[in-house]
């Protein structure tokens, strides 16, 4: 099939499940895995902030080293099969060791490095820019739908089976996954080393990295420490701490369900209100030790992790030509990547020394600082969409 003549419809109906299936299995993988760091082999803190960063370690080398400097074809083969290896992988888990999950940790990261980007690729090819954001937007959508659905399914899983059980309930996603990556479409481009260098320079793109900054330094941290701390202050279930994620993805849905009815047309607005919003989630864990408060702090920072990467994803599709984006999107995602291995590591150091708690208070200055210099350049996004 020709990238060219996809239509809306089309590109939905690939794009959409396999979206939901990726997302879902990968979202369950970074947020269970602390989990049976700690309580099934006693990781501290600083080891729990390791294997997370680890995970996007691979993930980033995928990413940002091999499939920005892919041709096309090249590309969609090692796309299939980091697909199919992501679907050996993720059962594998339930096998972990102390040992063997970093192993397979790794593994994992390396895989969804191939398949992540492509997909986002894959959501932008459409020409009519309203009909590209409209997918864009519905992309991020079904991403949120996925982490809304994923971590209700793991609780109820958990409600009857021991943790590690649950990576075997996931597997169907991932071979989901791998049917559906055949049918993802790639574009053609020309002289994908000579644009990559171009990436940096251009104002959407620096616009898409700081906004995502702001969000993923403290998400990074909140996968890996949310819900150790939830079930450490708060002495609740597996089940439990699951179904907390659920909540905190609800509120991400209906900001994306907002922008798929309605997509943005200055960024600038909604990068301000993302950015105050998780400096005040961010405020009211690290200030109280309230379990209802801590269940308002995931209702609003939902809010933000809804809105931050649509942004970020039409701010690089409005400035950058479908021959170019490739480059674009693939150094977005391993920014974002590497911002999964670096916070992680750091804030496992810092939890390890001052408390889970007071450590989300350490990132509410670097998000501040992120919104001052987010708008030395979101200006000139803006302009072109009036």
């Amino acid at each position: 099939m020709n990238n060219k003549n996809l239509s809306f419809l089309e590109a939905l109906l690939i794009i959409v499940p396999m979206t939901f299936a990726i997302r879902a299995s990968n979202n369950m993988l970074i947020t269970t895995i602390p989990l049976i760091a700690r309580y099934d082999f006693l990781f501290n803190n600083t080891e729990i902030g390791l294997i997370s960063a680890l995970i996007s370690l691979g993930t980033f080398i995928t990413s940002g080293i091999i499939n920005a400097r892919l041709k096309s074809p090249v590309r969609r083969k090692i796309f299939i099969a980091s697909s199919i290896s992501y679907a050996i992988v993720l059962p594998l888990f339930y096998l972990s060791s102390p040992l063997l999950i970093w192993l397979f940790s790794a593994l994992a990261g390396i895989s969804l490095g191939a398949i992540m980007p492509n997909i986002i690729n894959a959501a932008g090819l459409l020409k009519d820019r309203k009909a590209r954001e409209r997918l864009l937007s519905i992309y991020t959508l079904a991403l949120s739908i996925s982490l809304v659905a994923g971590p209700a399914i793991e609780s109820l899983i958990l409600r009857y089976y021991v943790l590690k059980t649950v990576f075997l309930w996931f597997e169907p996603f991932a071979i989901l996954g791998a049917i559906l990556s055949f049918f993802i479409q790639f574009p053609e481009e020309k002289n994908v080393a000579k644009t990559s260098i171009k990436v940096f320079s251009n104002p959407g793109f620096k616009v898409a990295v700081i906004n995502i900054l702001s969000y993923n330094i403290p998400f990074a941290a909140f996968t890996a420490f949310a819900g150790v701390y939830a079930k450490q202050a708060f002495g609740i279930s597996y089940s439990q701490v699951t179904a907390l994620f659920s909540l905190f993805f609800l509120t991400s849905f209906i900001a994306r369900l907002y922008l798929s009815i309605r997509p943005a047309q200055l960024i600038s607005r909604f990068t301000t209100f993302s950015i105050l919003t998780t400096a005040v989630g961010l405020s009211i864990i690290a200030l109280t030790k309230s379990f209802p408060l801590f269940l308002l702090a995931l209702f609003i920072l939902g809010f933000p992790h809804g809105i931050t990467y649509p942004m970020s994803v039409i701010s690089i599709s409005r400035t950058f030509t479908p021959e170019n984006r490739n480059a674009a999107n693939s150094q977005f995602f391993a920014i974002m990547m590497l911002i999964g291995v670096v916070t992680p590591t750091v804030a496992g150091f810092i939890a390890q020394v001052i408390g889970i708690r007071l450590m989300f208070g350490v990132l509410i200055p670097v998000v501040l600082f992120l919104l001052g210099l987010l708008r030395r350049y979101v200006k000139a996004v803006d302009e072109v969409s009036t």
